[in-house]
């Protein structure tokens, strides 16, 4: 018996079965308790999810799965009645990310760090922003995700963890803390990385964004948030851009060396490294808008600084992990010495 493996009509014949016993006697039979995480949406009417896709598995597979075999959540319940052709529904509203935290955060400062009330129009403005946001699916949302009562919330949440509140502060979470300090740290730079995810969602830009596919994101410090992190990944990743960068630099006698660290794929691998490099977008995410990239603002890494650019925020220029690298190789004999890496600057070329 595969788990997951079940067909649209074992889920409708267990729906069957829960309306004919009614909600607490099929749940009671199969053991199930109330769905807390997603309901299943049929014809009207509602349904717990992991007990409707556990007992479908009876009718496809001889016996019903018990509810410690599986979870009710994403990658299992919901994602099989999905895959059947059913509507899946969130029971309550996801987490609020780091973009959208950002968002209040700054709504907050700009209140003179006070909390917002609903009907203020700077909480419905920031309500219907918030909803066009491509971070969390539809299937996660329920009919009050991030309505302007839950904005409000949040602004007090916020609002309640300054320094400088008396008061006793609200349900925060962790996140809201972290944020509101980088907003205190550094005002300015993220009031620019604010009005950037601002920017871009009023525009659609991050809308083609497959954050899905994000793999290994949450290794990345990114205090400025995952849309716009995502969209510089994007650059990073474009080949055009890439084959641009690598050709300026050869055209101007360089070689494809890494700008960090000065290692040589093809002189370590040969042909099989031969044109290899990777192309790291050096502008720093607050500045970094939707407009054209210059090659100058791409730099030639290998695999290792490239991570190790990313993985504490602030991120070093290729420079500056250079020296970083230098000045330990008198105390690290394994680190192998450096060589001059010119790096062309082809500054008027546009990609």
């Amino acid at each position: 018996m595969r788990k997951g493996a079940i067909t649209q009509d074992a889920v409708l014949k267990a729906i069957a079965e829960y309306e004919k016993l009614g909600r607490s006697e099929f749940l009671a039979k199969y053991h199930f308790s109330e769905a807390r995480s997603y309901l299943l949406l049929h014809k009207g009417r509602e349904y717990d999810s992991k007990a409707i896709a556990g007992v479908a598995h009876k009718w496809d597979h001889g016996r019903a799965l018990l509810p410690e075999e599986f979870s009710g959540g994403k990658d299992h319940a919901a994602a099989w009645l999905k895959r059947a052709g059913f509507e899946v529904k969130s029971v309550k509203n996801p987490d609020w990310s780091r973009d959208e935290i950002i968002l209040a955060c700054h709504l907050v400062m700009t209140n003179g760090w006070k909390g917002l009330d609903a009907n203020d129009p700077r909480v419905v403005e920031l309500s219907g922003l918030l909803q066009l946001m491509p971070i969390h699916a539809e299937a996660d949302r329920n009919k009050k995700f991030r309505n302007p009562n839950g904005v409000a919330r949040k602004t007090f949440d916020i609002a309640t963890r300054h320094p400088e509140y008396r008061g006793k502060p609200t349900n925060g979470g962790a996140l809201d803390v972290e944020v509101l300090h980088e907003f205190l740290a550094r005002p300015t730079e993220m009031t620019e990385v604010a009005q950037l995810i601002r920017k871009g969602i009023t525009a659609g830009d991050f809308q083609t964004l497959h954050l899905g596919d994000e793999e290994g994101l949450d290794d990345y410090s990114v205090p400025e948030g995952r849309l716009l992190m995502s969209r510089h990944k994007r650059r990073e990743r474009n080949k055009g851009l890439r084959k641009k960068k690598i050709a300026a630099v050869i055209r101007q006698g360089g070689t494809l060396a890494c700008e960090a660290c000065g290692f040589d794929f093809e002189e370590v691998y040969g042909d099989r490294g031969s044109g290899y490099i990777e192309c790291h977008h050096v502008v720093p995410l607050h500045e970094a808008g939707e407009g054209s990239t210059k090659l100058s603002d791409l730099a030639l890494i290998c695999a290792n600084c490239h991570r190790m650019i990313h993985r504490c925020a602030p991120w070093p220029t290729p420079e500056e992990l250079g020296n970083l690298i230098e000045s330990r190789r008198d105390n690290v004999a394994r680190i192998p010495a450096q060589r001059n890496v010119e790096v062309a600057e082809p500054a008027a070329d546009q990609a």
